[in-house]
């Protein structure tokens, strides 16, 4: 990646004894091992909780996809002239008859006094 050679390394090495001198350059090249071994620990850390989850994640049963549910079919429509509710008030109306026009006598009804009805 950085790609650094022998050479790079002897001169980045000399100029940091030339700027930071021969007492502090031991304390500042520990804090530097220090840093560079924090950052690969957290590295491998890194990769090996990544490598546990993919196992993990091996490791469960698959389940099988879900199917897309169909959209709801429309509701049935009730028979014209039935309901089931109405099963007393219109015992007359067969489930034949149901959907043929009834003609309508326009007269009113006649009504004979001496009988009540």
């Amino acid at each position: 990646m950085f790609e650094v050679g022998f050479t790079e390394l002897l001169l980045i090495f000399a100029l940091a004894l030339i700027v930071l001198g021969p007492e502090k350059l031991p304390r500042v090249a520990s804090q530097v091992g220090r840093w560079i071994g924090r950052a690969r620990a957290m590295a491998r850390q890194f990769r090996e909780q990544l490598e546990d989850e993919t196992i993990l994640e091996e490791s469960k049963p698959r389940q099988p996809a879900a199917q897309p549910t169909p959209p709801p079919a429309a509701a049935p429509q009730p028979e014209k002239y039935y309901q089931p509710e109405d099963d007393v008030a219109r015992a007359d109306v067969s489930h034949a008859d149901a959907g043929a026009d009834v003609a309508v006598d326009p007269s009113p009804p006649t009504v004979d006094h001496e009988r009540g009805t």
